[in-house]
């Protein structure tokens, strides 16, 4: 049974922040015209967005920012049009984007700016389909990656204080953007580009670790030739310290207290409402329940940000896929590894399927619903009432999109085999060192450290006992005594028994295989994300000495170079780290698909070179999205390196399974139920502005036996009841809907 608590009291004060907003002596009327502020329209430009009073102006016209978040390095580059016109479809007027210093330098002074990391293509692009754009360079950005976006040979240094005005950051700050923004300077708004705001840094309040370090980023950008408005983005608490003196201070939707509008008063005055991070959910990690979105308080957050002229920015309107090993890991009650899929738990799912595409769908059904705007999707058609953001802010109505069509291909048996114990003698020359080295400080990629997958420590032991660890091992390290398996070394795990039965010989070789499961994206110690073996392994409370270091990063140069073509027949069912191979054919229009790995335990995909990014039976995630632009017609070649036991064969499927089919399925019915209503959010609306934070809880309760999933249609049947209870205040409102209005829907 899942329980839902549902109220009409929003979790961002707005009653308060519509308070400011009469101080300001703002508007609440929330029409404004703004069908000619588009890209294409503003030819001749005088000034770009400003703050005047309590409201944006953009070349002297009010302007509202409606704003979604869309990652370029998350969405294969084919599709970025698609996803773009889709944020035009629902009627945005700019995206937000943010810039990972990582991906763009992975090597000191090596820097890529073409294919999917072509972000001056990607914001032309945005400016073609009618966006502004708001841009953040970073060099911090967040965003649940890997370090937060930052570049793990900063690490090398034992003394580097990232984010911060120390030597050794700030001058690879300053060469990062001497190479970064010459390209952004020409794509701001005076310059005929979209660019019309820049974010600084971000969530700096949080860190806070050099009073002077934001003062430093907001000269390096001007001093470069940034000249459009300057904003900064912190939560509710840390507004102060990430405030800068001339630049805009903006909002991010956590711990949001009454008191946060009135800190916005006092540090800047008269000044307009940005909710610069708008979301439903935080991130999903492996093996934990995955977040899902409250629905309702979204649907009354929104309307009452739009009444009250905020402008806002949904993070993320389409989430993507962290493909490879692109994702970081949070730190909360313990060590959590993102998941690979990015999509399922923003507020607007990602769009890689029709099933997550009308969940999307239904979630802005729900939301808007009270203006008229109704959405039907899986982009299949989008059907309008009078519409909501055309009532706001004047924003055209845009055609459709259709649906980029999904493929269920044949099952694919993995027919070959080869152990990572073959492969070994065929890898570069281990790296021999006395005590064990982290991966950041490895002489390997000219230098510049081993920044993600696998590594391989070796070392000879003469006596069982306890293994022992004192937290060094850094993320999850399989330990083997020669090809024999004994346990798992992570972060709650630091010890395991070398039994003696297993010391049958002279000199048995001790492995461990630690994977680096993401570091941490934010935080107070990202300092300290170096990973592998941190330090000392000790056996009976000796540390062990002479290794041998092997790097297995992975990357495609590994897979094409380094893996040997000793493939084997997989006649039997092998347990151990292995490569397997399997080959997918097609036809001449490969479709986008996913990748199912039932039966598989825990690894990393790969589809003709390229790493799809990482699967693991504990959920939440059960599909890896695969898009057709990286297949082509005829053989492709999928390689699965699985770390314990495979399954039979590669399955596909064109559903998209965040491990949330069964909690959505029975939110998408009361998503239709209450679209189907809209005099109910009529009424709801009325009530919720009457009762301000006043207003009663709705307590609902969904019980459900069994869920069957046709994968060829995508239509989910249920069975058994669903009910939900709706106290008798709001009966009276609704009329006394019960569960016989409850529709079957998609997904």
């Amino acid at each position: 049974m899942l329980t839902f608590l549902l109220r009409p009291v929003g979790i961002l004060y707005l009653s308060s922040g519509l308070l400011v907003i009469a101080q300001f002596g703002g508007d609440f009327s929330p029409r404004m015209n703004q069908v000619f502020l588009t890209p294409s329209h503003m030819v001749n430009r005088n000034v770009g967005l400003q703050v005047e009073g309590s409201s944006f102006t953009l070349d002297g016209s009010p302007f509202l920012i409606i704003a979604g978040t869309i990652h370029y390095f998350r969405v294969p580059r084919e599709y970025w049009r698609d996803r773009l016109l889709k944020l035009k479809a629902c009627g945005f007027n700019t995206l937000t984007t943010h810039i990972p210093w990582n991906l763009h330098e992975p090597r000191k002074g090596w820097f890529y700016f073409t294919a999917n990391l072509d972000f001056m293509t990607f914001i032309a692009m945005a400016s073609e389909v009618g966006l502004w754009v708001i841009l953040c360079p970073g060099p911090y950005i967040g965003s649940d990656l890997d370090l937060g976006g930052l570049p793990s040979w900063l690490l090398q240094d034992p003394k580097m204080k990232l984010r911060t005005t120390y030597r050794g950051f700030t001058k690879a700050v300053n060469h990062y953007f001497d190479k970064i923004i010459p390209k952004i300077v020409q794509l701001q708004y005076g310059k005929g580009g979209p660019i019309i705001a820049l974010q600084v840094e971000n969530e700096y309040g949080s860190y806070h670790q050099d009073r002077r370090y934001m003062s430093y980023i907001k000269k390096a950008l001007i001093t470069r030739g940034i000249k459009v408005l300057l904003m900064t983005a912190d939560n509710g608490d840390e507004l102060k310290r990430g405030h800068l003196k001339q630049v805009l201070s903006t909002v991010h939707m956590k711990h949001i207290k009454k008191e946060t509008y009135d800190t916005l008063l006092s540090i800047q005055g008269r000044s307009p409402i940005l909710m610069m991070v708008y979301t439903a959910s935080s991130l999903d990690g492996w093996g934990t329940s995955p977040h899902s979105v409250d629905s309702h308080l979204l649907m009354r957050d929104v309307r009452e940000m739009f009444n009250a002229s905020f402008s806002l920015n949904f993070y993320m309107f389409h989430g993507g896929t962290n493909f490879g090993f692109m994702g970081g890991s949070a730190s909360l009650d313990h060590y959590l590894p993102m998941i690979t899929s990015y999509g399922n738990t923003r507020i607007y799912p990602a769009l890689e399927s029709r099933l997550s595409g009308t969940l999307q769908a239904e979630a802005l059904t729900l939301i808007l619903g009270g203006f008229g705007w109704s959405l039907e999707w899986g982009w299949r058609r989008i059907s309008e009432w009078p519409n909501l953001l055309f009532f706001i802010a004047g924003i055209p109505k845009p055609p459709h999109r259709d649906a980029i069509p999904m493929a269920i291909y044949k099952s694919v048996v993995t027919a070959y085999y080869m152990s990572l114990w073959d492969v070994m003698p065929y890898l570069e020359e281990p790296i021999s060192s006395v005590k064990p080295i982290c991966m950041e400080k490895l002489s390997v990629n000219q230098g510049n450290g081993q920044s993600s997958g696998y590594i391989l420590y070796e070392t000879v032991v003469t006596t069982s006992g306890l293994l022992t660890t004192k937290g060094h091992v850094q993320d999850r390290g399989q330990v083997f005594l020669d090809e024999e398996f004994l346990g798992v070394l992570d972060h709650s795990t630091n010890q395991l028994t070398i039994p003696r039965k297993m010391v049958y010989k002279d000199n048995p070789t001790l492995r461990i295989l630690v994977e680096n499961q993401g570091r941490l994206a934010y935080g107070q110690d990202i300092n300290k994300e170096r990973k592998g073996l941190i330090g000392d392994i000790y056996l009976n409370n000796f540390p062990l000495r002479k290794f041998k270091i092997y790097s297995l990063d992975m990357k495609t140069q590994f897979l094409q170079r380094d893996l040997p073509n000793i493939w084997k027949p997989a006649s039997f069912k092998h347990r151990g780290p292995a490569f397997f191979l399997g080959i997918l054919r097609m036809g001449n229009y490969p479709r986008d698909t996913f990748i199912k790995m039932e039966g598989w335990t825990k690894g990393v995909i790969f589809i003709n070179g390229r790493n799809l990014g990482r699967y693991w039976n504990i959920g939440p995630q059960e599909t890896l999205y695969l898009p057709g632009p990286w297949l082509h017609p005829g053989s492709n070649e999928i390689i699965v390196f699985e770390e314990f036991k495979p399954g039979l064969e590669i399955h596909f499927t064109n559903i998209s399974h965040l491990g949330m089919a069964e909690g959505r399925s029975v939110e998408l019915h009361f998503l239709k139920l209450l679209q189907i209503s809209a005099w109910y959010k009529l009424a709801l609306g009325l009530a919720d502005r009457l009762l301000g934070n006043l207003g009663d809880w709705v307590t609902m309760k969904i019980t459900r036996r069994s869920i069957s999933v046709r994968q060829r249609d995508t239509q989910a049947k249920f069975s058994d009841t669903e009910y939900f209870h709706v106290d008798s205040a709001k009966k009276a409102q609704t009329g006394g809907l019960n569960a016989c209005s409850v529709l079957p829907g998609a997904g």
